[in-house]
């Protein structure tokens, strides 16, 4: 609770938590009060915001908003499920390795090192590349989960690494508290507030990998997301067209939720690192 109140008091965590409302309020709670329909022309291809259709219609003269709205939607669910994956298996493998060391923990870090190694956006271009059918937003999302978690175990290994000599660890080994039960419940605790921050980022890192996989034409099929908007925009000229509701209102969310959950991140790590808070 105490740490609850003081990320209260910490302006930029307001700043960032309040953007991030407005998001999902605006893919959530503005559908309410207007009519979102991401399938049916509305009008002719590129037509400018006007009444009625607030950010005019796309190439195919199918209202903006409602792609906007849509195209949110699935790029925060994306973004979410990406990020609980990479979070889950960082963690988990990043927690074995930091408290039983030994060659498993060189296996493991191995192993993470290997792919970090190669780039994750390259193996998440060559996977999708090979998919030819099929690659929906649960794939897409599963894809990148898989490989976007190096960095999560590396940092969580680190952590758990520095809690194996404390006492109430000793205590639980004398006890004879089996390894699942240490991780469980003498380490995961102390890390949870670490692992949160890790899930912010990595969800964040989910929203931009979706982009930019979508926007080279790699993304779901048959279905909006902010990166196929763009990705839409750019085969279709919108530039040239002068068309820029068709490309700026993505790009922009794009970078207001990036942002908003990098402010956050920072915010916390201000709170519950105490070298920071000195």
């Amino acid at each position: 609770m105490k740490i609850l109140l003081n990320l209260l008091k910490t302006p930029s965590f307001l700043f960032g938590f309040s953007l991030f409302i407005l998001t999902l309020l605006f893919a959530f709670v503005f559908p309410l009060f207007y009519p979102v329909d991401a399938v049916t022309r509305v009008g002719l291809p590129y037509m400018p915001p006007a009444h009625g259709h607030w950010l005019g219609t796309n190439h195919m003269g199918v209202d903006m908003l409602s792609l906007i709205v849509s195209g949110l939607r699935a790029s925060l669910f994306v973004g979410f499920l990406a990020g609980t994956i990479a979070t889950i298996v960082g963690t988990l493998l990043g927690v074995y390795a930091g408290y039983k060391g030994g060659w498993r923990d060189n296996v493991i870090t191995l192993v993470t090192n290997l792919f970090i190694v190669i780039p994750s956006f390259i193996v998440l271009i060559l996977i999708s590349s090979s998919l030819k059918e099929g690659r929906s937003l649960f794939l897409i999302a599963g894809i990148i989960g898989c490989t976007t978690w190096t960095w999560s175990a590396r940092s969580v290994r680190a952590q758990a690494s520095s809690l194996i000599a404390r006492d109430h660890i000793a205590l639980a080994r004398v006890n004879g508290t089996g390894t699942l039960g240490i991780l469980l419940y003498h380490i995961l605790p102390y890390l949870m507030s670490y692992v949160f921050m890790v899930f912010i980022l990595q969800t964040a890192s989910g929203i931009l990998s979706e982009a930019a996989i979508s926007m080279i034409g790699l993304g779901p099929f048959d279905t909006v997301s902010l990166g196929t908007l763009l990705n839409d925009a750019m085969k279709n000229e919108a530039l040239g067209d002068g068309a820029w509701w068709a490309f700026v209102p993505a790009a922009a969310l794009i970078t207001v939720i990036v942002f908003a959950f990098y402010v956050i991140n920072t915010s916390m790590e201000g709170v519950f690192n105490p070298r920071l808070r000195k």
